[in-house]
């Protein structure tokens, strides 16, 4: 429950950004003004939505993956584990030049992990109780080098501005067929009464399917990232735990805890088959293993 009301709580908080934001600079008149057909004033507002909201969604990561997974910060380790976890990922990040993250552990039960953070010199590296529990070091050592693979890659960053690009589209292209359908349904007449039903209708129902579209590009440029992050696992730890460290996760068959907006950077995700494998955001755990053995 506390996961449901955090995101929508977020959301629309975003939302209520987002809408002050237009509302003080004046977008929201000037796309009004032009209908939403004057192409450039429907590009600023679709942007801001489009890009802002996913940008805010980043700024917000770390906080929010904190609050939503209950993961607690190691400040002071207090025990040899969390010193060794901690040292791990220090010594990791200083291997490939980037600023030491905040390290945090959080209960449960499968094993993952997951990193975010607005930029690569202020990032979060968090690790589940069950990965601790259930790999060895050598194998937790290589999902340490998987995630600071992520950050180093600068990852995050670059889903979000694909992210927010795409979705910028979906709002543009949704809004500028909507208008010709609009348009075409009133026989071309110049509505000034405001714009009509056929609009609306066509607005929502393109973004959902435009949506679609978007989130299949999106997570295929997830698959990808993810062989990347293993190969930068591979360097940190050694080819030989990074792929024992995978054929582990093989074994976890237990269902994902991470919040459904982190799930794309923990270590493993749901297998999917059919049409659905296009919308994984992590490849099969075979395929990755096969990749670093032919690597």
């Amino acid at each position: 429950m506390r996961r449901i009301v955090l995101f929508l709580a977020t959301n629309i908080a975003v939302l209520l950004l987002l809408s002050i934001v237009c509302r003080l600079f004046g977008i929201d008149q000037w796309a009004a003004a032009r209908g939403y057909g004057g192409l450039t004033g429907l590009l600023i507002y679709a942007a801001v939505f489009g890009m802002g909201g996913a940008f805010i969604s980043l700024a917000m990561s770390k906080t929010i993956a904190k609050y939503s997974t209950g993961a607690r910060v190691i400040a002071q380790p207090q025990t040899e584990t969390e010193r060794w976890l901690v040292d791990t990922v220090r010594r990791h990040a200083q291997n490939v030049g980037i600023g030491m993250p905040e390290v945090a552990i959080y209960d449960a039960p499968e094993m993952n992990a997951f990193a975010t953070g607005m930029t690569k010199n202020s990032s979060l590296v968090a690790v589940s109780s069950g990965l601790l529990q259930q790999m060895d070091r050598e194998q937790v050592t290589a999902v340490l080098g998987h995630e600071i693979g992520h950050v180093a890659n600068g990852d995050m960053v670059t889903l979000t501005l694909i992210q927010g690009v795409l979705n910028t589209l979906v709002i543009l292209a949704a809004r500028v067929v909507g208008s010709a359908v609009d348009s075409w349904l009133s026989g071309g007449r110049d509505n000034r009464g405001g714009i009509g039903i056929g609009y609306f209708v066509t607005v929502m129902v393109l973004q959902v399917v435009f949506g679609l579209f978007a989130s299949m590009i999106v997570a295929a440029f997830s698959r990808w990232r993810e062989f990347r992050a293993d190969r930068a696992g591979a360097q940190l730890a050694g080819s030989g735990s990074m792929i024992s460290a995978l054929q582990r996760l093989k074994g976890d068959h237990g269902e994902s805890t991470l919040p459904r907006a982190m799930a794309a950077f923990g270590i493993s995700g749901h297998m999917a088959a059919g049409l659905q494998r296009l919308f994984m955001s992590h490849p099969p755990l075979d395929e990755r293993i096969a990749a670093l053995q032919t690597a």
